[in-house]
């Protein structure tokens, strides 16, 4: 047995003992034992990642600073190439630099979709909406600098997933965090910090895949279409067996037929939810100076003081942060199985996720609620109080037309529908990169069952630990960023080179 298969059998081994011996413990007098483990497991790991690291009364959460500097200095470090290199990524993405040479499972267009279906979500519709409400109006512009430098991080990570990536027996490709914190590391004369940090992100990835990724999606996307479909609030594990069924026809094909899939949807609904958007803007046009001036002032006011002005920078940096995944190392398991010639090709196509996730489609839902002023009306004060987040979002669309609230219930179910087959390939590919490819159908067919259990079931504290498991997936990635980011920055000057000579443009097929 491979150190790999030896080191997971003995994690899942003390997790049933852990959980085997918290149920002895509880069961006597605790009926939800399973909920008070989970509090308890939440509190610990919630008091690590939200360790504020700032002094006074202005909070930074310890995940968020180690985010949002990663990405500063890599933008830096990069010359700002999240301007420079956008024009040549869209001649990427349109296909004009396919070659000959191109080696991959799916084409870049096809590998970003599927990235950015698993990033365009809930945290577009719901975590915009908390922002405005914890932090006023102004977080909206420094989410847009946050998915600014966002960018750069994205970029960085899926260029070390292609360098990194290798072919596996069967002829599929495994590439992502796991596979450059391991190689990568060890190239550096550290190949035990590389090999334990590769383990724990991909344990973290295939644990927040199946809550995160899967049954908290789930249970939104029910929670909306029960309020236009009635049938389902007595009947919700029909829900769950129709959303089994189409995800499960989607993800046995593998990351082709995910690709085709998402290359299929994630225009579609991001055309639906952004022009959806307009019209209410549109409609509002009046009201758009007045919003802006409160926008602007909002997000670089001292009126109540400097605490006051820091919390609205960390409300908009942590909410870009955990809506675009930039510096998780999720989106690189998705783009390295594109084709193409040089990893930072890809990489450069990965620059549009923060950009389309956080500057387009984040912005839009922030103006929505800022023009339309439901974040201050006094009938939805009890939305506010709660942050109840996604119910704001969609008073905030029927205030203009009642029957927009139905477009954002469907774009709801796309947005959860989206995200979980993406996130089933990340999970798989990592529980793969553990046990062997043989063990694939498994997770797929557990990853199925998870969807109908989060329509029976109310686990709320077990998706709240699975959320903070991704974030946690942000500590081993980064550390592979700082330690690799040279490499990056050598092939990105070759590649520079080469583009600037000509050389790129020869090589056209």
């Amino acid at each position: 047995m491979s150190f790999f298969n030896k080191y997971w059998l003995h994690f899942i081994i003390t997790c049933w003992a852990i959980l085997y011996n918290s149920n002895s413990a509880y069961a006597a007098s605790e009926p939800h034992n399973m909920d008070a483990l989970f509090t308890q497991l939440n509190g610990y790991l919630a008091t690590f990642l939200f360790y504020d690291v700032l002094p006074g009364e202005a909070e930074m959460p310890f995940i968020v600073a180690w985010l949002s500097i990663g990405a500063i200095f890599l933008t830096f470090r990069f010359g700002f190439i999240n301007i420079r290199m956008m024009g040549h990524a869209f001649a990427i993405i349109r296909g004009k630099y396919h070659t000959a040479d191109d080696k991959g499972e799916v084409t870049p267009f096809q590998a970003l979709t599927t990235a950015l279906s698993a990033t365009v979500g809930l945290g577009n519709i719901a975590g915009v909406a908390i922002a405005i409400i914890i932090g006023g109006p102004g977080a909206i512009v420094w989410m847009i600098f946050a998915g600014f430098f966002g960018m750069t991080s994205k970029f960085t990570e899926v260029t070390l997933g292609q360098m990194y990536r290798e072919t596996r027996p069967d002829g599929r490709l495994m590439g992502g965090a796991m596979e450059y914190l391991s190689k990568g590391l060890a190239e550096k004369g550290l190949p035990r910090l590389g090999k334990s940090m590769a383990i724990l992100f991909a344990v973290l990835c295939v644990f927040g895949s199946l809550g995160a990724g899967n049954a908290f999606q789930v249970s939104q996307a029910l929670g909306a279409i029960q309020g236009e479909i009635s049938f389902f609030k007595d009947f919700p594990w029909v829900f769950g067996l129709i959303m089994a069924g189409l995800v499960g026809m989607v993800i046995i094909g593998g990351i082709k037929r995910i690709a085709h899939a998402a290359e299929a949807i994630v225009p579609t609904m991001v055309i639906i939810y952004v022009a959806t958007c307009i019209w209410i803007i549109i409609a509002n046009s009046a009201a758009i100076p007045e919003a802006v001036r409160i926008i602007w002032h909002g997000a670089f006011s001292l009126d109540a003081g400097l605490g006051a002005l820091i919390g609205v920078i960390v409300q908009g940096f942590k909410r870009a942060a955990f809506s675009s995944e930039a510096g998780i190392g999720s989106a690189a398991i998705a783009h390295s199985a594109a084709s193409v010639k040089y990893p930072i090709r890809q990489g450069m196509v990965a620059l549009y996720e923060p950009f389309i996730d956080t500057i387009v489609i984040c912005t839009m839902t922030a103006l929505v609620i800022v023009i339309t002023g439901v974040y201050h009306a006094p009938e939805h004060a009890s939305l506010v109080a709660n942050t109840q987040g996604a119910a704001l979002t969609s008073a905030a669309f029927g205030s203009v037309v009642p029957w927009f609230s139905s477009v954002l219930t469907l774009s709801v179910v796309l947005f959860a529908f989206s995200t979980m087959i993406s996130w089933s390939y990340y999970g798989e590919r990592c529980w793969t990169y553990v046990l062997g490819e043989r063990f694939s159908l498994s997770y797929k067919l557990m990853f199925l069952t998870f969807i109908v259990l989060a329509t029976i079931s109310s686990a709320a504290n077990i998706l709240e630990f699975s959320d903070l498991l991704i974030l946690g997936m942000a500590l081993p990635n980064f550390i592979g960023l700082y330690i690799l980011h040279g490499k990056v920055a050598l092939a990105l000057q070759a590649y520079l080179a080469k583009l600037k000579s000509g050389e790129l443009d020869k090589e056209v097929s």
